[in-house]
């Protein structure tokens, strides 16, 4: 990986950039249909428990909810913002991987795309995948209102779990380097981020606000839909990050040549 940090940040933010929009799109097909059954399930709730809580039928049903036309902004303005949000959020995460890279290349003998496709694979695995196997993805309609401030902080805290793993990995596959026996290499970093994440795991609090009436089919495929979406956007920066470096490698190749 070659040239001066200003290069690797502006090669970033183009893959961040070109990784959001993909993450969005991806959102727009899958994820939308989920968000639209279950914000349909959580207006028939309302419905049924303002009707049940109120003698008049019509000015309960006309109760307003967050989700509705009728909302701070409606549904038609969060699709629209929706590519605009993971846009902005791409380019935000592509600054922060091109600078994590920078610091990461001095380091390391590995070639600048190899770095970049393991790199994501890394920040992926720590900021999506630790923090979704302890608190996955719920649609609208799920999670108590009132707890919404603790489970981001517990969300927040299962990032740092998941920083927190792949630096002991970091740090563990380093002081086995010199070690003979490959397995040894290759499973006391696996091991040890496993460890700390288990324990990790072991200490944080569980949280279950799933109502036993909501679709079991409707909450996985949520869910899913998440999973694809986060996996999109750390698989394209990863790869249109490599790319970029590899056509910088070439060009400085051949104008030296």
């Amino acid at each position: 990986m070659t040239g001066p940090y200003t290069r690797i940040l502006l090669r970033g933010l183009l893959a961040g950039l070109l990784a959001g929009l993909l993450a969005g799109a991806v959102a727009f097909v899958i994820g939308e249909p989920h968000i639209e059954a279950a914000i349909a399930l959580e207006e028939s709730a309302a419905e049924h428990a303002a009707t049940g809580a109120h003698t008049h039928t019509h000015e309960a049903g006309s109760a307003g909810h967050s989700h509705g036309e009728d909302a701070l902004v409606g549904r038609t303005g969060q699709k629209a913002g929706l590519i605009l949000a993971t846009t902005l959020g791409g380019l935000a995460l592509g600054a922060l991987y091109a600078s994590v890279l920078h610091f990461a290349r001095r380091h390391t003998t590995l070639p600048g795309p190899v770095l970049g496709l393991l790199g994501a694979g890394a920040g992926w695995l720590a900021v999506a995948a630790v923090p979704f196997l302890k608190y996955p993805a719920n649609p609208p309609a799920v999670g108590d209102p009132d707890t919404i401030d603790q489970r981001t902080l517990l969300w927040v805290a299962t990032v740092v779990l998941g920083l927190v793993a792949l630096a002991v990995a970091v740090v563990v596959s380093k002081a086995l380097a010199r070690q003979e026996m490959r397995t040894v290499r290759l499973a006391g970093p696996v091991l040890a981020f496993l460890v700390v994440v288990g324990l990790g795991y072991a200490v944080l609090p569980t949280i279950d606000e799933v109502g036993a009436d909501f679709p079991a089919t409707l909450l996985w495929d949520f869910r899913i839909a998440s999973v694809v979406i986060q996996t999109t956007l750390w698989f394209a920066l990863g790869v249109a990050f490599a790319f970029l470096t590899e056509r910088a490698g070439r060009r400085a190749s051949a104008r030296v040549a």
